[in-house]
């Protein structure tokens, strides 16, 4: 299992057992950030990036991976990401060059599953 897959399971899993709890605000707050990236006065991409530029200048890998993801899915290129890249070290500074490092690296599973 490479580490887009094996992201994607364990967060799937785990979404599960969190929701399965049935706890109200847990569930609101899911749902908050499933719409707040939804089409708006910004479009999804655009949302996307600030997603993953926020997230890496908060250093949370996880939510880097995802963003990762669906800006994939929405047909982001390499170039790109590495400019929301440049945006996210120049604001978070050089503590977020360990994260880019994961980044570039689930970008680059994500491009070798695009190929297969």
């Amino acid at each position: 299992m490479n580490k887009v897959e094996e992201f994607n399971a364990y967060r799937s899993k785990m979404n599960e057992k969190i929701l399965a709890a049935d706890n109200k605000v847990i569930k609101r707050i899911f749902n908050l950030d499933t719409n707040t990236y939804a089409e708006g006065a910004l479009d999804t991409k655009t949302k996307e990036l600030l997603g993953l530029v926020a997230s890496m200048v908060l250093r949370c890998d996880d939510c880097v991976k995802y963003h990762l993801e669906k800006c994939h899915e929405i047909g982001f290129d390499k170039n790109q990401m590495f400019e929301a890249f440049a945006v996210a070290n120049l604001v978070g500074g050089t503590i977020v060059i360990p994260h880019l490092r994961r980044a570039v690296e689930f970008w680059e599973d994500l491009e070798d599953n695009k190929n297969d």
